[in-house]
């Protein structure tokens, strides 16, 4: 499907489109929704962008992507401005919605503090995206449903995306956008036959993988649906998202010296938290605060300590950062405290006909965990084994990260190569670069990159009009 600027001919369009630069894009969650705003509001002259995603519908990847529309976002409406320098664009596209106005009444004049189901953002951004595209008659934009297999350099600098079509057009600029990556697999629900299920379990049994913001989203989903059973979380470090203060927690972070080794940040953050604290802040303020440092902290921690971070503290982190609304946390808690959701710490391993394995923490031997229906609600890594991912490894146009979470990226999002260099024309950005960018994943951090992404190209391509 080939859309057009609003006002610009078909004809005229097709017949200057080889002479403009071409953009693709992979992947149409957030990161790459909001990279085409930042093309559409950066790059001032005429460009051919073309997204390729095989889900036809704009889910918001997996951060986003749920089955109840009324799930609730975990951050505020002031965080989650698509607008560069803007942070009241999603508080004022909320205000001027009379529907929304009217179920909302008690947050009027403004909506910057509370949280919003995820449909209401997601309609929020796909509606900027119409916008940006509407303001644009000189540009074309495509969007291809068949999956990306392999990106390869071609003879002048372009790129060729390998796909199900023949006719593989090249590119001057790709963008990967693929939010956590491309599992090999989906995440499934197993859901053996009725008649072993009921000789197996006793009462309705139901096990969530994980223990993020999605473990706690598809808990409530199913006590909202009205089911009744056991649930049981199995989480590897079972550290489960603490929660946000009920008013916003300005950040604050103290302005001594910071340390540049793994047990004395730790130690320099505690103090910080208790020093909030005391003064009669929150400890959250503390981490709001500690995001603007997060990059220059993890730079200067050496090769081993950054493994260690990863295997014994990221949950902790994870936990501490991703936070809860404080209505969905208080239900969370009192899920727990009744007995009827259960959180077991320890390693799951392989699914079985009725279950699967579980290693309990502290233990050296599996047990069964029976179930009638088990959930996998982790957010993966990106898969680099992948045919995408493998082909820009094996082609040496990016490199995995020293942790393996994703590929090697600048600022910017451009992979780095072993000497330092990058490759010019190719992006990754949002929650590709992890390993490389703490808080990557986040809308400010992904906003703020997908418009430096943007101005980048506008000089490289356009550089006597760059965008003001």
């Amino acid at each position: 499907m080939t859309v057009q600027g609003l006002f610009s001919s078909k004809s005229a369009a097709a017949a200057k489109i080889s002479a403009m630069p071409r953009f693709a894009i992979v992947g149409r969650g957030f990161s790459g929704m909001m990279m085409a705003i930042a093309l559409m509001k950066t790059v001032r002259l005429p460009f051919h962008l073309q997204l390729f995603d095989p889900n036809s519908s704009v889910s918001g990847g997996q951060a986003l992507s749920s089955a109840r529309t009324s799930t609730i976002l975990n951050t505020r409406v002031r965080d989650l401005s698509v607008s560069v320098g803007d942070t009241d664009d999603f508080n004022d596209w909320l205000c001027s919605n009379a529907e929304f106005r009217a179920a909302v009444p008690a947050a009027i004049p403004g909506f910057r503090q509370i949280f919003v189901p995820k449909d209401i953002f997601s309609d929020y951004v796909y509606q900027r995206f119409s916008e940006a595209l509407s303001t644009r008659k000189d540009i074309t934009v495509q969007v291809c449903h068949e999956p990306v297999v392999a990106i390869r350099k071609s003879h002048g600098n372009r790129f060729l995306l390998e796909s199900a079509n023949p006719a593989n057009p090249l590119f001057d600029t790709v963008i990967l956008a693929t939010g956590y990556g491309l599992p090999e697999t989906e995440e499934t629900e197993q859901e053996p036959s009725q008649v072993r299920a009921q000789r197996l379990v006793a009462r309705p049994h139901t096990v969530l993988l994980g223990s993020g913001i999605r473990v706690v989203d598809q808990l409530l989903q199913l006590r909202d649906a009205g089911y009744a059973g056991q649930v049981t979380i199995l989480s590897r470090h079972g550290f489960l998202p603490q929660s946000h203060t009920p008013n916003s927690a300005d950040p604050v972070f103290p302005a001594d010296a910071l340390p540049t080794n793994l047990p004395d940040i730790l130690r320099f953050i505690r103090t910080a938290c208790r020093e909030a604290e005391h003064e009669g802040r929150s400890w959250q303020s503390v981490m709001n605060g500690l995001r603007k440092h997060a990059r220059s902290l993890w730079r200067a921690l050496p090769a081993h300590q950054k493994h260690q971070f990863n295997r014994h503290l990221r949950a902790i982190y994870d936990s501490h950062r991703n936070r809860l609304p404080e209505a969905i946390y208080a239900r969370l808690q009192s899920e727990l405290v009744s007995g009827n959701t259960v959180l077991r710490r320890g390693i799951v391993g392989r699914q079985g006909l009725s279950g699967l394995f579980f290693r309990p923490a502290g233990s050296h031997t599996d047990e069964i965990v029976h179930a009638e229906r088990i959930l996998d609600c982790r957010c993966r890594a990106p898969q680099l084994t992948s045919p995408l991912l493998a082909s820009l490894v094996s082609g040496g146009l990016a490199l995995a990260d020293e942790l393996s979470l994703g590929l090697a990226v600048n600022q910017r999002g451009q992979p780095c190569l072993e000497d330092g260099s990058t490759v010019d024309g190719l992006f990754a950005v949002g929650p590709l670069g992890l390993g490389s960018l703490p808080d990557i994943d986040l809308v400010p951090e992904i906003v703020s990159q997908a418009y430096a992404v943007g101005e980048h190209m506008a000089e490289r391509f356009y550089p006597r009009s760059r965008a003001v």
